[in-house]
């Protein structure tokens, strides 16, 4: 899934394995003079180390980039990235040569560079590898994994789902196959993987299930209004693959948000429509320092988490935490966590208070909800220290620091195609509705105006920015 352009993660990348082909210079160098027995033994003065190794590390710069070193562990077998190695050492090697030799650099140990070649290679190999096996068990295990549906049956879609299968370790899950045949419902296409739906379905299946890619494995001229498709799943911020046929010019259609690429899909060339942010390094930066900071503030906020268990268990009877089922990405559920601020059967009585719902839209908020705890509830929220608790839901993977609120199930029922797309990136625990000034006034419209905004403009600095924000929310206490 990482695009093939510059990105955090990528630098981080690139600086590893750069650091380990100093390392293994160096390491070869004290070899060579210390370790190796008899006769073999030591180095000359000449040439200058200093500049052979700074001559090493740009000319591995560069091979390593021009022999594609940086691939998605997702879609690559392992010996790909092995050849990809070997080769950059050998392409290393012929720039090293031909500097050394334009800069007149001679005399230089054939068994120090040949120990070096050899400690490179093993060392750079066993660092893609423990990257490569740590992401595929953590996806075997059902970490990270992407629901991808198929539209076609025919042998595109089977060529794509043997792909599938072939690289379980991906963590790609084919939910099935859609097709414009109303006579090929239910029937195997490949590997167990049934036909599940019709096209014009689509809509309404999008709706109601978890679905990360979309993938149209047919010729597209075939669907009826298939731009209409296509406008869906980029308006609900769904990865659209298409494998082409190369007749993709009798669309003409031109997407609004999503960017577009070309690809290999697990050896499936395809193109690629995206409408959230494709920059997954830098996503990954996201979700990891999240998760670090998550664990910080957890144990930094712990007596602060016992001081309010306390006084809510002192005020009204009942649990300490509330818990309600949220949707996150892409629909999928999940318990989230916050202290309790209203009377333990609030739910039941929010029935009887409908018709004072200040808020348009499907979204439920009373400016003096008559259920809110008396002294606590209220002290919570206008601190907005009753979030607290989803730390647990940022350190279980299911929320980021950052990110769109986590909607009801029955308020994503009453959703919009284009309200959907707030659900394409993991939910937060603030987003650019807990900063606004005037938050509590806004309509829902604005509000999801505000969530697709984030979306759109999404960086690493903007991040920051919310969140040094949201600390100045809690300090002047704006929440309600």
């Amino acid at each position: 899934m990482l695009r093939e352009q510059r990105s955090l993660i990528l630098d981080f990348e690139k600086l590893l394995d750069i650091t380990i082909t100093a390392f293994s210079f160096i390491a070869a160098y004290f070899i060579k003079r210390h370790l190796v027995p008899g006769r073999l033994a030591g180095l000359s003065t000449d040439p200058n180390y200093y500049l052979i190794l700074t001559l090493i590390i740009i000319s591995w710069y560069i091979a390593f980039k021009w022999m594609n070193m940086y691939m998605s562990y997702r879609e690559r077998p392992f010996w790909q990235f092995f050849t990809g190695i070997v080769k950059s050492n050998l392409l290393g090697m012929i720039l090293l040569t031909i500097t050394m030799y334009v800069m007149h650099i001679h005399a230089i140990s054939r068994l120090l560079m040949g120990i070096f070649i050899a400690l490179n290679i093993g060392l750079l190999t066993l660092s893609k590898f423990i990257i490569f096996t740590t992401l595929e068990k953590l996806r075997t295990d059902g970490f990270n994994t992407c629901s991808v549906l198929i539209i076609g049956s025919k042998e595109r879609a089977r060529e794509v789902i043997r792909a599938i299968e072939k690289y379980k370790a991906s963590g790609y899950r084919v939910a099935g196959c859609f097709d414009i045949n109303e006579d090929l419902l239910g029937q195997i296409v490949e590997n167990g993987h049934k036909v599940i739906g019709l096209v014009g379905d689509l809509e309404a299946y999008l709706r109601h299930n978890i679905v990360d890619e979309l993938i149209f494995a047919m010729p597209l001229k075939m669907i009826q209004r298939g731009d209409r498709y296509l406008a869906l799943a980029e308006s609900m911020g769904i990865k659209v693959r298409i494998i082409p046929d190369w007749e993709i010019h009798y669309f003409m259609y031109r997407p609004n948000i999503a960017t577009i690429r070309f690809e290999s899909f697990l050896g499936v060339y395809n193109m690629v429509l995206q409408s959230t942010p494709a920059n997954e390094g830098k996503i990954l930066i996201k979700h990891v320092a999240g998760y670090m900071t998550a664990m910080v503030l957890t144990l930094v906020l712990m007596p602060v988490f016992i001081a309010v268990a306390v006084a809510i268990k002192r005020t009204s009877p009942g649990p300490v935490f509330y818990t309600q089922e949220r949707l996150g990405l892409n629909g999928r559920k999940f318990k989230l966590y916050k202290f309790r601020t209203m009377v333990n059967n609030a739910d039941d009585i929010r029935k009887e208070l409908e018709e004072m719902n200040e808020m348009d839209g499907p979204v439920f908020k009373i400016k003096d909800d008559p259920r809110i705890i008396p002294g606590i509830g209220q002290f919570l929220r206008k601190t907005s220290l009753d979030e607290l608790p989803q730390l647990f839901n940022v350190l279980r993977g299911e929320m980021c620091l950052v990110g769109p609120r986590p909607p009801l199930s029955k308020e994503v029922d009453e959703y919009s195609v284009r309200h959907r797309r707030r659900l394409s990136m993991k939910p937060g625990m603030t987003c650019l509705w807990q900063i606004a000034p005037n938050r509590n006034d806004l309509s829902f419209e604005e509000w999801m105006k505000l969530d697709l905004e984030y979306i759109d403009n999404w960086s690493l600095f903007n991040d920051v920015k919310i969140l040094v924000l949201t600390a100045r929310a809690v300090l002047t206490r704006s929440g309600r």
